[in-house]
């Protein structure tokens, strides 16, 4: 019988299979980081903290940033409960991206990660189908973009997370990030932004974590639901789960071609609006833009949300952004089509109200928090 902890919704023999796969995953990420000259301690690679060092001749800076997944994997739960399917080695790939996007945007490349999950209830963890997932992607993404996962959180708080129905479980994802600038001169403030910069937007995924209680909402106003077919025969629980777009070698690459970039801005919350983010007097004049995700014209075009709406909470297919001068436009480009991604050069920077001038839909946009 279960003893009375267990009882009032902490069961450490649910929880402790979860925290071996994680550990033993995080083991298998320990050496990614050197290629950047990080040393993880692997004699230190448990819940209470990691342990590295940089062992290179460049002067350096550290960077960190942690962030929240928000409401995501409430899609992914209400899918496995009607579809059988997890998507947790998406979802684990959207957890470290949303922290990771943020940390390059200071010219910082990811040397560890460290994951923080809070759930519901025990019994959460002790589904080997989902951790499995979960641990997987964790892996694979630490992979791709070259960061250790030396420690992490595991958590049952009953009495704070509790899902809105119909879905019964659930875990709220964070993480935090650290990053490495080596050389130091590679800091990217955003400070250097100015009048006549050129503004090179890179396409998302997808949704990547962005207008996510949007698409919930009105999703669930649907006969189908999550289960809603688009017109790319994809579900729309299947085109939200999407994992998310990593910009590292993109960034990575242009550093290391020493690209003279002012400023870099991931393409997350208020949407096209966020193209604002500098908080002195520059419009931003977007001329043209990239290709529309099929769940974003879907919002736009059958649920009838207005589209100024759209612009202020999706990405609207642009995962992240690069302001530039004019000179660096080609190479970016260049670069960018070399390492798989596709780039456009969308607008410009001018001395003006702080705002965005959407030219293609002729919509002008507030500035975050307007």
């Amino acid at each position: 019988m279960p003893n009375e902890y267990a009882q009032a919704g902490v069961d450490y023999t649910q929880m402790e299979p979860f925290k071996m796969a994680m550990v033993e995953a995080g083991r298998k990420t320990l050496h990614f980081p050197e290629k950047r000259g990080v040393f993880i301690n692997a004699d230190v690679t448990h819940a209470h903290g990691a342990v590295f060092e940089y062992t290179g001749s460049n002067n350096h800076l550290w960077c960190k940033t942690q962030e929240d997944l928000g409401n995501k994997n409430w899609i992914a739960e209400w899918m496995y409960q009607n579809t059988g399917k997890t998507y947790y080695d998406s979802i684990a790939v959207d957890t470290a991206l949303i922290v990771v996007n943020d940390v390059i945007a200071q010219g910082a490349m990811p040397v560890v990660f460290n994951d923080q999950i809070e759930a519901s209830d025990s019994s959460w963890y002790s589904d080997k189908k989902r951790a499995g997932d979960l641990a997987s992607g964790f892996l694979k993404i630490c992979e791709e973009v070259g960061m250790a996962l030396p420690a992490g959180e595991s958590a049952s708080v009953k009495y704070l997370i509790n899902p809105a129905p119909p879905v019964k479980q659930a875990a709220s994802l964070s993480g935090s990030v650290t990053g490495i600038i080596a050389p130091k001169e590679r800091l990217i403030t955003g400070r250097d932004l100015q009048a006549g910069d050129h503004i090179i937007a890179v396409a998302s995924s997808g949704l990547h974590a962005n207008g996510i209680s949007l698409v919930i909402k009105k999703a669930m106003e649907l006969p189908e639901q999550f289960l809603t077919k688009l017109l790319n025969g994809n579900s729309l629980g299947e085109e939200a789960l999407i994992p998310t777009r990593s910009y590292v070698k993109l960034i990575e690459t242009l550093l290391e071609n020493q690209i003279e970039i002012h400023a870099l801005l991931p393409g997350t919350g208020d949407g096209v609006g966020k193209i604002a983010f500098d908080k002195r007097a520059f419009t931003y004049r977007i001329h043209s833009w990239l290709k529309i995700p099929p769940l974003m014209e879907y919002f736009h075009q059958a649920l009838n949300i207005p589209l100024p709406d759209c612009l202020k909470t999706f990405n609207w297919g642009v995962g992240y952004y690069i302001f530039t001068p004019a000179k660096e436009v080609d190479r970016i480009l260049k670069l960018g089509k070399e390492t798989g991604y596709e780039l456009s050069d969308v607008g410009t920077v001018e001395a003006g109200k702080r705002q965005v001038i959407f030219e293609p839909e002729n919509i002008t946009l507030k500035p975050p928090g307007e």
